[in-house]
């Protein structure tokens, strides 16, 4: 019982990183399956049912703005993919994280790869449900909030989100350790 992990969200000035972990049945494959960075939002969403109803068992988990402003951005995505391997139904028996960080879970023995989600079925799967839980929260908040384009930015630094953050200011969705806007550059005279 191999699961693979994966988190999306790392790179976002708002909302949560989110991390799921996926037992794959090893004779698994579809196609698409790969990095969900590489897939179209029509692939993402047709494979997430797929994923769900054939997976052997998953867990998606939201690490909130202000446990990442707790603990960091890297310590949030790794306490992430361990609560994401708590919500398995089943106790996976080796532990493939995508990326080159990841702490002991249980004394289960783990393998960090770069790239990881482009190379292994089951991280892949893991990216595609981080990536789609993750953007559904986005989609919901932006209706509190539509003044920051969440649901096209997802919480990306864009052009737009960093307008509205510098006319509206912060919420308390966005990451307060995070820098969110660009320091103005200044003469000294």
């Amino acid at each position: 019982m191999e699961c693979g992990t994966d988190e999306a969200g790392r790179g976002c000035l708002a909302g949560p990183v989110t991390a799921a972990a996926v037992i794959l049945p090893v004779d698994f494959s579809h196609e698409w399956l790969d990095d969900s960075k590489k897939l179209s939002l029509k692939q993402r969403l047709t494979l997430k049912p797929i994923i769900e109803k054939e997976a052997i068992a998953y867990g998606v988990v939201h690490i909130a703005p202000s446990k990442i402003d707790e603990i960091n951005i890297l310590n949030a995505s790794i306490l992430g993919m361990h609560k994401a391997i708590d919500k398995l139904k089943v106790i996976p028996e080796f532990i493939l994280v995508d990326g080159n960080k990841f702490k002991p879970y249980n004394a289960i023995e783990h393998f960090c790869v770069v790239k990881g989600d482009s190379k292994f079925m089951n991280i892949a799967a893991a990216s595609v449900l981080a990536k789609t839980y993750r953007d559904e929260l986005m989609e919901k908040l932006h209706e509190d909030y539509p003044e920051y384009d969440w649901i096209n930015n997802k919480g990306y630094p864009t052009k737009k989100h960093r307008e509205a953050i510098k006319k509206f200011g912060q919420t308390d969705i966005h990451r307060q350790s995070f820098k969110l806007l660009p320091e103005q550059l200044k003469f000294d005279f």
